[in-house]
C-alpha cells in the first residue's frame, strides 16, 4: 500500500524558511512526479507545488518566487523549500507522488499521509 510520510514542519516568524520533507513507500519503481499540498483550519485543501519526470516545476500562484520543490527520484522522495514565509502559508501540509503527474485536484487522491504543520506567526 501506497504510504507517505512529511516532515519538518514547525513554527516560524514571518519571512523565515522551512524546508518539508517527504518519503514515499509502497512503489516497486522510481515515482515519476511528487506533488505538496496543504489544508488550512476552516478551508478546503489546495495544491501547493508540483515537480515532473523533465524536470520541470509548476507553483501556485500564492507561492511562486518564494517556495521551491524539488525530487530525489533515486529515493522515492522529495522536498519543498518554502522561503518568505506569510501567516498565509499556515496550514497542514501534505505531498503525492504519481496521480500527481495527471491531476492537481484534492478531491483525485485517495491516500494521505499524516502530513505536517506549519505555523507562521507575523
Amino acid at each position: 500500500q501506497v504510504q507517505y510520510v512529511e516532515s519538518g514542519g514547525g513554527s516560524v516568524q514571518a519571512g523565515g524558511s522551512l524546508r518539508l520533507s517527504c518519503a514515499a513507500s509502497g512503489y516497486t519503481y522510481n515515482i515519476r512526479c511528487m506533488g505538496w499540498f496543504r489544508q488550512a483550519p476552516g478551508k478546503k485543501r489546495e495544491w501547493v507545488a508540483s515537480v515532473y519526470t523533465n524536470g520541470s516545476t509548476n507553483y501556485a500562484d500564492s507561492v511562486k518566487g518564494r517556495f521551491t520543490i524539488s525530487k530525489d527520484y533515486r529515493k522515492n522522495a522529495g522536498s519543498l523549500l518554502m522561503n518568505s514565509l506569510k501567516s498565509e502559508d499556515t496550514a497542514m501540509y501534505y505531498c503525492q507522488a504519481e496521480l500527481v503527474c495527471l491531476t492537481v485536484r484534492p478531491e483525485d487522491f485517495i491516500y494521505w499521509g499524516q502530513g505536517t504543520q506549519v505555523t507562521v506567526s507575523s
